[in-house]
């Protein structure tokens, strides 16, 4: 993006006010911030290391696509593969409807402000460019700060099931994510479960490859 604009820098300064208020925490370099706000900041980060070129909105989607994910607990569905996806469908509307408020007080149009929520919801994943870009900067950034946060969670999986999470994530990225992720500063067992989730998948994602947009 060029020079930012000033309502630009309005909507990301409202995101991170509204994060601020995460009660769960992260310690980073020895500072204790608001968990959200260090996931949001982390998302920007990746997406200008990967995309320098990326629009104002897709910037304002990266910042703001978990915008007070605290406010809807994950406790508050059933546990299973079905009460996780209504939760995270409760969440994309959530953080849509944030971001339209925000949005729409700085005078962003109805178009902009419905391609970000789709950007958000992801709508076009694999259709549109920066719908595909967010996902592999969202992928990026959960391998290099959140995998072992996850692992810790869920201890109790094998390799085989922790490959199976990694391989139908491989599958949501494009070539361009792919490259990213394995230029990462990984930890060797974190590294070595991606290295044979990319050799299972390798034909699966040799196909998508053919057809991926960016």
């Amino acid at each position: 993006m060029s020079e930012p604009t000033r309502r630009y820098l309005a909507v990301i300064a409202a995101i991170d006010a509204a994060n601020a208020d995460d009660p769960r925490t992260l310690d980073v370099a020895g500072v204790t911030r608001p968990y959200e706000v260090v996931y949001s900041q982390r998302m920007s980060s990746r997406l200008e290391t990967m995309y320098p070129g990326a629009s104002e909105l897709l910037l304002i989607a990266a910042r703001g696509q978990h915008i007070r994910r605290f406010d809807i607990a994950r406790a508050r569905f059933p546990q299973g593969r079905e009460g996780y996806n209504d939760w995270r469908r409760a969440c994309r509307d959530h953080h849509a409807k944030l971001l339209e408020g925000i949005m729409a007080a700085q005078g962003y149009d109805r178009g902009q402000i419905e391609h970000v929520a789709g950007l958000v919801k992801k709508e076009r994943l694999k259709k549109d460019k920066e719908s595909q870009a967010l996902e592999n900067v969202v992928d990026v950034v959960f391998l290099e700060h959140y995998f072992d946060e996850f692992f810790g969670r869920y201890s109790h999986y094998d390799d085989a099931k922790l490959i199976d999470i990694i391989g139908k994530t491989l599958r949501k990225m494009s070539p361009k994510g792919h490259r990213a992720a394995l230029g990462l500063d990984l930890p060797p067992r974190t590294r070595d479960l991606v290295l044979a989730a990319v050799e299972r998948e390798a034909a699966v994602l040799a196909r998508l490859a053919e057809v991926a947009i960016d």
